[in-house]
């Protein structure tokens, strides 16, 4: 009784000197503050093995493990999903991939709205974010790492900035080992004769129905702070009747207020307004940070399609294109307790004041660094690349499937000599012959020299494509064919094959589930056919009268190849292969720059960004602020989304792009740290003799008419 009466006073007489700390104006009806209920002394939570650590975030850092390895593990696969499965095209995969992680980075606004005022952190984690994978990542993500730092007193609050560091470390080992595995689970696994995306995408779900069993495990002894009331409305409220106070009494002879937000104290109470202008001045350094995160992100999208032009046979390996992606996870791993233990305290002995916004400074700088050297990765891969014929040009290779040596001469229409070589029986010739036409349209003069036997044929080729001019055998006699080989014989990094049958019958050719063949006989030439690299020891073949198999062996990735099916005196038949195309000899390790820079820039801001995002926060806005932090990756993820569909430039050119783009937004960063002051948890405390009287000079004409002593 004695703390209802006290607690129902101040709205009765509000110039009482035993004040608590009300404002000396209360809030209109709606926006009431309701009387708290005393509060007892409550046993210490349990610790972990005798330290300042709460057990309870056990619990927590597990669950996240196995909620990152949910949702990085699908996401390590999920372009080339797109890319292979879908069929899609990059600048399309990219903009669906970076579409889905942008809504994942928004719905935290949803979910940070429902914990602060409704269902409170730990009933958000465990009703609806682990339920719902589709809406529950935006009810775990504003959560879970505020969550955990309600689970230490303020006295321990140093280690409490080293859970953050754990916490981080826990979503980089479940990333690191689902974008290990599931790849595999693509790749190395047949559903149906296909890469099995049903498993990649199976497991990561099972891995979240035990995150969900792990975090209610710990449901007894979890420190659940009370939600207090709708505060993302209570927020959006304040300012906006601070904004239309100001406007309504803008007269000269209103005395003016310190801050614009002061204008709000006929309506709310002085401790959300301080709270408020805690957040909005965070709010305000979190617009620069969008860039950062347009570039991390691009490790899933672009840089995977990066890798899949480049050859990722390691010798004792060979790395699938999106298991690049776990050197991210790997590196944070190392790097955190390294730039902890060791960097951090290095440049402190200097005598460097390194705070958390130069931190995350750095971090943009690395990140840019990044880019640039992917740039430089992309321009060499052109380099390597084959070269496209140009206007009055083409690309000629000659292929000898005659029983002996054949001279092949090459005249224009002048009876000038254009090639002139001899190419033994089944000759792998290891690239085109470029010969330059006077027209877009020209005939050539063949003369095939076998044996005693000189052939002449005439083919005509027209400018821009590839020819191949394949040599017959028929008895004694030899015969030229000229076949024309696909502008585009691989796309996406994907394996190209085309098949010449020798044998007398028609060949059905099945090289998977979907992808089947038919090669006339006498020498019939299919077209190029798109497949996914990797073994192929039984492709499986059919006459009208005979089933027979035939090994084509290892198919890299960006690489055309050519099969010549003969026949074998004590054998079925066999595949003679050869490189049309061949694979990119650039290794895949070659990105291991970038992907060290990228990270260490991901450690600098990321790790030291949740931290900051935490301690600014007014503890009633700690999952809006966290929430506020995420929403900048999803602005980051539709930045990404817009270059890759508007801005038409060549992929290296893109890169550059990026690069300079951090930079400038980087300086503007630093400009807007060197003015900000971090926040003191004490600051966003309002004493209860420091108030600002509502009512000074002409103060009563203010036009606000719902305001009530």
């Amino acid at each position: 009784m004695l703390e209802e009466s006290e607690s129902k006073e101040p709205a009765m007489n509000p110039f009482q000197k035993n004040e608590s700390k009300e404002t000396l104006f209360s809030p209109v009806s709606t926006e009431e503050v309701r009387p708290r209920p005393l509060s007892l002394p409550k046993k210490p939570p349990p610790k972990i093995c005798g330290s300042n650590y709460p057990l309870s975030i056990a619990f927590i850092v597990v669950n996240e493990f196995c909620e990152r390895f949910s949702y990085y593990g699908m996401k390590a696969v999920l372009t080339l999903y797109f890319l292979y499965f879908l069929h899609w095209s990059e600048d399309t995969s990219t903009s669906i991939y970076h579409a889905f992680s942008s809504l994942c980075y928004f719905t935290p606004i949803l979910g940070a709205a429902i914990a602060d005022s409704w269902l409170g952190k730990f009933k958000v984690l465990s009703l609806v974010g682990l339920s719902l994978i589709a809406l529950g990542t935006g009810g775990i993500k504003p959560c879970v790492a505020a969550f955990g730092g309600d689970q230490f007193e303020e006295k321990h609050a140093e280690e409490r900035t080293r859970y953050f560091s754990v916490f981080y470390l826990s979503i980089n080992a479940g990333s690191l080992i689902s974008t290990f595995i599931t790849p595999m689970l693509r790749g190395d696994v047949q559903c149906f004769g296909e890469d099995c995306y049903a498993l990649a995408f199976g497991v990561p779900g099972l891995l979240m129905v035990i995150a969900l069993v792990v975090f209610a495990m710990g449901g007894k002894i979890y420190r659940k702070p009370p939600p207090e009331g709708n505060i993302v409305t209570q927020v959006a409220k304040c300012i906006w009747f601070a904004i239309s106070n100001r406007f309504n009494n803008r007269s000269g002879d209103i005395p003016k207020r310190q801050h614009w937000l002061d204008w709000a104290a006929e309506k709310y109470p002085k401790q959300l307004i301080m709270d408020v202008k805690a957040l909005t001045r965070v709010l305000f350094l979190y617009i620069p940070l969008p860039m950062f995160w347009a570039l991390l992100d691009q490790q899933g999208s672009r840089w995977t399609l990066q890798a899949t032009r480049m050859n990722g046979n390691l010798g004792f390996f060979v790395l699938q294109p999106d298991q690049m992606q776990v050197l991210n996870p790997l590196l944070v791993l190392i790097f955190i307790p390294l730039f902890d233990l060791v960097i951090y305290r290095l440049v402190s002995k200097c005598g460097i004041n390194f705070s958390s916004l130069r931190k995350m400074a750095v971090g943009m700088i690395l990140a840019s660094l990044a880019f640039a050297v992917a740039a430089a990765v992309e321009i060499k891969i052109n380099r390597m690349t084959s070269l496209q014929p140009g206007p009055q040009e083409i690309f000629l290779k000659a292929l000898n499937l005659a029983d002996d040596e054949v001279k092949v001469t090459v005249l224009g229409d002048e009876n000038n000599t254009l090639l002139e070589e001899s190419i033994r029986s089944f000759q792998k010739m290891p690239r085109y012959a470029q010969l330059h036409l006077k027209t877009k349209s020209q005939d050539f003069h063949f003369y095939l020299n076998y044996h005693n036997l000189s052939v002449y044929t005439k083919h005509s080729m027209e400018e821009k494509n590839w020819y191949s001019l394949i040599i017959l055998e028929d008895g004694k006699n030899i015969s030229s064919m000229m076949v024309k080989d696909e502008e585009n014989k691989t796309t996406n990094g994907m394996t190209a094959v085309r098949f010449v049958n020798t044998l007398h019958k028609e060949v059905n050719i099945s090289l998977g589930a979907d992808i089947s063949l038919s090669v006339g006989e006498d020498y019939g030439v299919s077209a190029y056919t798109t497949v996914h690299s990797g073994e192929y020891p039984v492709v499986h073949c059919r006459t009208e009268d005979k089933d027979f198999s035939l090994n084509i062996g290892l198919l890299d990735p960006g690489t055309a190849y050519l099969f010549v099916i003969i026949n074998s005196t004590n054998h079925d038949p066999q595949a003679w292969k050869m490189e049309d195309i061949p694979t990119n000899r650039l290794s895949i390790a070659w990105q291991l720059p970038q992907y060290a820079l990228v990270t260490a820039g991901e450690v600098m801001f990321s790790v030291t960004g949740l931290e900051f995002s935490y301690s600014q926060a007014p503890a009633s806005m700690k999952s809006v602020l966290q929430a506020a932090w995420l929403l900048t990756v999803a602005v980051g993820n539709i930045i990404v989304l817009v270059v890759a569909q508007f801005s038409g430039l060549v992929q290296w050119a893109e890169f550059i792009l990026f690069s300079c783009l951090l930079l400038v937004v980087c300086l503007i960063f630093s400009i807007m740290g060197h003015y900000y002051v971090p926040i003191k948890p004490e600051d966003l405390q309002e004493p209860a003799d420091k108030q600002i009287p509502p009512t000074q000079g002409n103060m009563i004409n203010l036009e606000t008419k719902k305001t009530k002593l």
